[in-house]
């Protein structure tokens, strides 16, 4: 596959899920900061298209905005973006971007899952480190029903697994959710799913 004909599909992908709203993790975490703290940083992981990052920027927050897709940072970057807002879009894994010190919130919808066991747990690891006490982690993983349980280079846990990672966090939630359903490229998919909220104690 060539760049242009990767871009060209990541683009399409994109423009199926632009009016898509934020993701309801994302919106929780930052509901329970209430107005965004002072210098509020943001470090959005898997970013996307954006979804995410335009609520977050509405509401005030600088952001970091990571993805590994060089399309989803052009999509975002074409985005109407508040005026004035703060963004710097990493082109970089979210398993080997520096997360800085005293960030505010980590949020990543849907994106930790795509790496690895060793890969997501480090990056487990770097998020609790970089966390403040108050500080709040927003994201989804996955479940061992899920239907792509088995892919290579992905990350699938038992509820008792995660729980033990969020150890030292208040959850502010842990939603399972499970059902059958089709991914954003169409394919028929059985999702199991932890939406979580966690807030360092």
């Amino acid at each position: 596959m060539t760049e242009s004909s990767r871009s060209a599909g990541w683009a399409a992908y994109y423009q199926q899920l632009r009016d898509r709203p934020p993701r309801k993790t994302l919106l929780a975490a930052l509901d329970a900061f209430g107005n965004a703290p002072p210098d509020a940083l943001v470090m959005d992981l898997g970013c996307g298209d954006g979804r995410d990052v335009i609520e977050e920027l509405r509401r005030g927050w600088k952001v970091i905005a990571v993805d590994a897709e060089p399309e989803a940072l052009r999509q975002l970057q074409a985005r109407a973006l508040p005026d004035g807002c703060d963004v710097t879009p990493v082109n970089a894994r979210l398993e080997e971007v520096p997360i800085p010190l005293g960030v505010h919130l980590v949020n990543s919808s849907f994106a930790m899952p795509l790496c690895d066991p060793d890969s997501f747990r480090r990056t487990w690891e770097r998020i609790r480190e970089a966390l403040p006490a108050g500080g709040r982690f927003s994201g989804q993983w996955y479940g061992l029903r899920d239907s792509w349980v088995g892919r290579p280079g992905m990350t699938f846990l038992s509820r008792d697994e995660a729980l033990a990672l969020l150890e030292g966090f208040e959850l502010e939630m842990f939603d399972e959710e499970e059902a059958d359903g089709v991914t954003p490229r169409g394919n028929a998919k059985h999702w199991h799913i932890f939406h979580i909220v966690a807030k360092k104690s």
